[in-house]
């Protein structure tokens, strides 16, 4: 088993896109286990399509027990040739100017990762040599082995680079991608369009996998990657449950953290999916999961869902536990209103969601509960994600005091989250392995309802 980390100069720079091609390329031939640094949802949906198996984050704000992150990155590697890792934002890019603040600096050191550094060369020869130096120079404990040249022009153009980048700095250029508009993935408020949502798709993985094959050197890159020399570790001691779990998984509902579903799989909850787009009637189940996606796109359809929505507010008017994030309170909510319409929803929360043109709230964050909810007793903390464009207006008393730190500084506080009944919703995506008591009072919550 080896590992690689694939790491951009910026946001942009291409990382996605190598990965995605890398991906395609390399599971030809081996047993690939790709993961995401960092909260993003979107990327791992496109790793797992291309491996066929769920992609898995790697983040060290929201599980931030070394133990544990580790344990997360090996336990998935059982069979497994070799583990691509993609990064998020660039190298160094964290939270605040802390460079080993939940960077994908910060991810590679910690597992001791090699990196390969990606970087657009659409405008530029010569200076890619310096950005790459300047990278090397920074923290010489990130081990930089090898360059990828993305948006190279021409073979000239890639030859200037490669040569600048190999005379002043003495890393490997293993390869780049030619500048084709045709391959990019298009993106909205929250990122990459997701996979499912792309008819050509395919065709555009396909494509990449051919750009790669044909100018990058794959046998290159697994020499530059490192062996995994941990075994995987033995599996959790968790609660045994056999409750059944209703999870929204379609277009408007599909961000799940992998790991969290594979946990409460792991104490036996079975996991029905079910689609608040198209299914007329909710599976027999003991509890709902709704977690994030794009609800706003998709409003008009939930909306005209009557059946789904009423037999959903009955379920919580009948003291059944619902637990929703982010998209997930959004439908929950009485009303979804993108500027144009207003769209009517479950009505489980008095409330209305607005969308926004701007990001209302982004990044890392505190939540400390102010009274028992669904994960956590009171007066615990829970560290999570945000990262979205509406607001929630309600007169509903709030169970989340909120706070943003960066740089050992308060950046900024508000109240969140809501719980009605047994119904508990927030903006806060939450990865449970940070403690995965919250997913055993979860279930322990569903032992009380479960028939």
């Amino acid at each position: 088993m080896r590992k690689i980390l694939i790491a951009g100069v910026t946001s942009g720079s291409g990382k996605t896109t190598v990965t995605l091609g890398l991906l395609a390329a390399l599971r030809e031939h081996y047993q690939i286990q790709a993961y995401k640094v960092g909260p993003d949802y979107v990327d791992t949906k496109f790793h797992t399509r291309i491996t066929g198996r769920p992609s898995r984050n790697l983040d060290n704000f929201l599980v931030p027990d070394p133990k544990m992150l580790n344990y997360l990155f090996l336990k998935d590697t059982q069979g497994i040739d070799l583990a691509v890792i993609e990064g998020v934002m660039g190298l160094y890019d964290g939270l605040g100017t802390d460079k080993d603040a939940y960077s994908t600096a910060s991810v590679a050191k910690q597992l001791n990762i090699p990196v390969i550094l990606v970087i657009d060369a659409r405008a530029i020869s010569t200076s890619a040599a310096a950005i790459v130096q300047g990278f090397q120079e920074f923290d010489r404990e990130v081990n930089i082995v090898g360059v990828i040249v993305n948006h190279v022009m021409s073979a000239n153009h890639y030859e200037l680079v490669r040569q600048a980048i190999h005379k002043y700095t003495h890393l490997p250029v293993v390869g780049y991608l030619p500048f084709k508009k045709e391959v990019a993935l298009p993106s909205r408020q929250l990122g990459l369009v997701p996979d499912q949502e792309l008819p050509t798709i395919d065709q555009k993985i396909e494509q990449l996998k051919q750009l790669v094959q044909t100018h990058i050197d794959l046998n290159q890159l697994i020499k530059l990657s490192a062996p995994i020399t941990s075994r995987p570790p033995a599996p959790l001691v968790l609660p045994v449950t056999h409750l059944r779990l209703g999870i929204a998984q379609d277009q408007a509902f599909n961000f799940y953290y992998a790991d969290n579903l594979d946990l409460l799989q792991q104490m036996g909850a079975t996991l029905v999916p079910f689609s608040p787009l198209t299914d007329s009637h909710l599976p027999a189940v003991d509890a709902l999961y709704l977690g994030g996606g794009y609800p706003e796109e998709f409003a008009a359809q939930l909306a005209a869902n009557t059946t789904l929505k009423q037999e959903i507010l009955a379920f919580s008017q009948a003291d059944k536990p619902i637990y929703a994030e982010c998209g997930g309170l959004m439908y929950l909510g009485q009303f979804l209103d993108d500027g144009q319409h207003s769209y009517p929803m479950v009505g489980v929360f008095a409330g209305v969601s607005h969308m926004t043109p701007r990001l209302k709230k982004f990044g890392y964050c505190f939540a400390k509960t102010q009274c028992d909810t669904l994960l956590a007793p009171a007066d615990q903390v829970i560290v999570g994600h945000e990262f979205h464009h509406s607001t929630f207006q309600t007169q509903l008393p709030t169970v989340f005091e909120m706070t943003k730190v960066r740089d050992q500084q308060v950046v900024a506080t508000w109240e969140g989250g809501y719980q009605v009944r047994h119904t508990f919703a927030s903006y806060l995506h939450v990865h449970f392995y940070q403690n995965v008591q919250f997913a055993t009072n979860f279930v322990h919550r569903l032992e009380g309802f479960g028939a």
